[in-house]
């Protein structure tokens, strides 16, 4: 008999929500939304005695919630004994006094979120194995625990003389004008110098005196620090010192030693340094879970996003990579959808719960290989994603003088004001006063009274603070402009100014929240074409499954264009070479691997500044110096200085070969939308009874105007008047400003 095939599962983790995406071994989809803080939420009722029923959309198996504990938001809990599926009674430990029907509550699972998502989608009971998986992993563990500076002690073996490295940093100055400068200490408790020195072309200048090591290390082992970074000076250029002290301990019994000659082969030993100390700090984190994801997966199969979008197993992972491993589902996501759309120049914007993420899509993805998060600078590949601390879930707040839209975020628990759970006023709640969601669509239950409550003692603070007699409506909607521009200005900074043009862009709306915001955020950059796609509150899930399993390959070449031009096409070959054996080596046969995205790194001679310019593989340097003018002048607005253009590096990727794109017909006649009702919103400046459409019944060709509302299982879209909406041929609501005919 032959084994069936695997489940596909996709699990993207996000500050407030996990979305699971999965694909049984007989092809169905299946999907599934939990809580970061791996919580079921639903409507408690009393039964008899110790046992309760709790509400939930979910169809889930006999025993599913034996050993987790149910949480009543209003305070107080029980361990759970057994559970019924088909009721959804559960059996408790003890008795759960003084619950009033249909209260809020919440059942929490003592096991990771992807791992609680995985077996809601397979419908596997807590304690039974989970079927074979496929699981594909986006998580946000590493950038929490860099922003909370919650990693181990990292000691930094540094070339002698540059002790002070980290601490001295840029020296840039985020504010030019404060008398106090408040710097971030360096992620490194201890710095031990080494004995060596290697010249710029790396030849050795002073031998590396290793046994002098030995007792410095031995210290740090017996105080509890085991987790080290090396970055030695001109190490991209020879690495042998850096690869002896690493040797050295990891033989003395280090659990965790970063080289950055491996993390990082670049020249600038700063950044390179932050590099290798930021991937020994998030060791522990990362290491420890996947380790958990992948016990409870037993033998299936793990690979975890890069903040480039790309896949690595998880035993190749570094934790480096995993700083925007979160957002790249979505950017992916939106690429594959947008295309199939039919656009080609793409806006991604990602609206979740605590954040939202933007990207704009070209002919390629856009890349950055150096990136700073939480205050520390890193050489990694990554996506080019802007991020703003504007989610559902953004905290709502007056100062003393002016009203504020986050940074702060309400996150999974307590939640904003409506969850029920005591939080504060969120935007979240904010969309739910003005109806442009509705409670009983929502992924967990939504108490309307406490975001009223909420809401009315913001309403109070700013009427006591600046004597101004605000209406509420006055103060909800000016809640929304403030996050809407907050959203534009990042879009802006990765689009209008990088040098391109957004009139011939299309925004793509995803997210929870996306899609509620779009037309606002179209209004206010100019944008005439918005995509919002099937599954668009998932659709970072649904990037998973579009992404590809990939390496980066990268040297160093700093030299005059003119002086290397002829020796490029060498050099990309044996670039290729190197990212395929990498991607061969994840069990991929190599007919299946293809390169792509072979790119130039160049600059002004004596410069810092690069530009990154794509290689055809033809044309020369003549054509890679005449795509650095025009890039040049797109971006400054002027012509580069007639000065000697260099090669600071070259990069590619390998990746396995992408599915076929789906050749989507275009809606060719349309048909009036029916709505299901009709719903009071805000919209349009205004109070109204608006149509209320629903997206699982609207068929390609479909369409309607706006004021309008449309309703599905996770996100809702709010159609706000002058735009014209229809199902596109890929399932996709398409947008376009009234008259707008391209």
């Amino acid at each position: 008999m032959q084994d069936s095939p695997p489940w596909q599962v996709w699990v993207d983790t996000g500050g407030t929500f996990t979305d699971c995406v999965a694909l049984d071994p007989q092809g169905r989809i299946r999907r599934a939304k939990v809580l970061s803080s791996s919580a079921l939420r639903g409507s408690l009722w009393p039964v008899v005695s110790a046992r309760v029923r709790f509400d939930t959309e979910l169809e889930l198996p006999d025993g599913f919630f034996r050993g987790a504990t149910l949480r009543r938001l209003a305070g107080g809990g029980a361990r759970i004994a057994d559970s019924v599926g088909s009721s959804g009674e559960l059996q408790l430990e003890n008795e759960l006094g003084g619950l009033r029907g249909g209260e809020a509550g919440e059942v929490v699972f003592d096991e990771e979120a992807p791992i609680l998502a995985a077996r809601v989608v397979t419908s596997t009971a807590a304690g039974d194995p989970l079927p074979t998986l496929a699981l594909r992993l986006g998580t946000t563990r590493g950038t929490n625990a860099l922003l909370e500076r919650s990693g181990p002690a990292v000691a930094l073996f540094v070339t002698a003389g540059f002790r002070d490295l980290l601490a001295i940093g840029t020296q840039r100055r985020d504010d030019l004008f404060a008398v106090a400068i408040e710097k971030e200490a360096p992620l490194c408790s201890t710095v031990i110098e080494v004995e060596e020195r290697l010249a710029a072309d790396g030849s050795v200048v002073r031998p590396l005196k290793l046994e002098s090591l030995r007792d410095a290390a031995a210290k740090l082992l017996s105080s509890g620090a085991d987790c080290a970074a090396i970055a030695l000076l001109h190490s991209y250029r020879n690495p042998a010192h850096e690869r002896a002290v690493a040797a050295l301990l990891r033989e003395m019994g280090f659990r965790h030693v970063s080289v950055s000659c491996e993390l990082a082969a670049r020249i600038q030993i700063l950044p390179r340094a932050e590099t290798a100390v930021v991937n020994a700090y998030l060791s522990s984190t990362i290491t420890s879970y996947l380790e958990g994801v992948q016990g409870a997966i037993g033998a299936g199969t793990l690979h975890v996003m890069t903040s480039a979008g790309g896949l690595i197993s998880a035993a190749q992972y570094e934790p480096k990579d995993s700083l925007l491993s979160g957002p790249a589902g979505g950017v992916v996501g939106a690429a594959s959808a947008g295309r199939a759309s039919g656009e080609r120049s793409l806006i991604a914007f990602d609206m979740g719960g605590t954040s939202t993420d933007v990207s704009r899509i070209g002919k390629r993805l856009d890349y950055r290989h150096r990136i700073e998060v939480g205050g520390v600078r890193l050489m990694a590949p990554a996506l080019a994603i802007e991020t703003v601390a504007a989610g559902g879930g953004s905290i709502c707040w007056f100062d003393g003088s002016q009203v504020r839209v986050g940074p702060q975020s309400a996150g999974a628990s307590p939640g904003p004001a409506s969850y029920g759970g005591g939080g504060p006023l969120t935007l979240t709640d904010v969309n739910l006063l003005l109806g442009r969601i509705e409670p009983s669509r929502f992924a967990i239950p939504l108490d309307a009274g406490a975001a009223q409550a909420a809401a009315g003692a913001l309403l109070a603070s700013v009427r006591e603070g600046t004597d101004e007699d605000l209406a509420r409506d006055e103060l909800l909607t000016g809640l929304l402009a403030i996050a809407d521009e907050r959203m534009a200005e990042a879009i802006r900074r990765i689009s209008i100014r990088q040098g391109y043009d957004l009139a011939e862009h299309a925004l793509v709306a995803f997210g929870g929240a996306g899609a509620q915001h779009a037309c606002a955020l179209a209004e206010i950059l100019g944008l005439a074409k918005i995509v919002i796609p099937a599954d668009a509150g998932i659709l970072s899930a649904l990037g998973l499954g579009a992404a590809r399993l990939e390496r980066f390959a990268e040297r160093s070449v700093l030299a005059s264009l003119s002086d290397v031009g002829p020796r490029l096409a060498g050099w990309f070959s044996e670039l290729a070479d190197e990212a395929r054996s990498r991607v061969a080596a994840e069990g991929v046969a190599v007919e299946s691997i293809v390169v792509s995205g072979s790119s130039v790194e160049l600059r002004i001679a004596g410069g810092e500044a690069t530009l990154t310019i794509e290689w055809e593989g033809s044309g020369g340097a003549a054509m890679l110096a005449r795509d650095f003018e025009e890039r040049y002048r797109a971006l400054y607005g002027y012509p580069p200085p007639s000065t000697a253009v260099e090669i600071e590096s070259l990069r590619l990727v390998a990746a396995t070969r992408a599915k076929e794109a789906r050749e989507v017909a275009p809606a060719r006649s349309f048909h009036e939308a029916p709505a299901s009702g009709r719903a009071r919103a805000w919209l349009g400046g205004s109070w109204g009874q608006w149509p209320v459409y629903e997206r699982s019944q609207m068929e390609v060709g479909a369409a309607f105007t706006g004021p309008a509302l449309v309703w599905e299982a996770h996100s809702a879209t709010v159609v706000e008047a002058g735009w014209e909406a229809h199902v596109d041929g890929a399932g996709a609501l398409a947008l376009r400003r009234s008259g707008d005919e391209s």
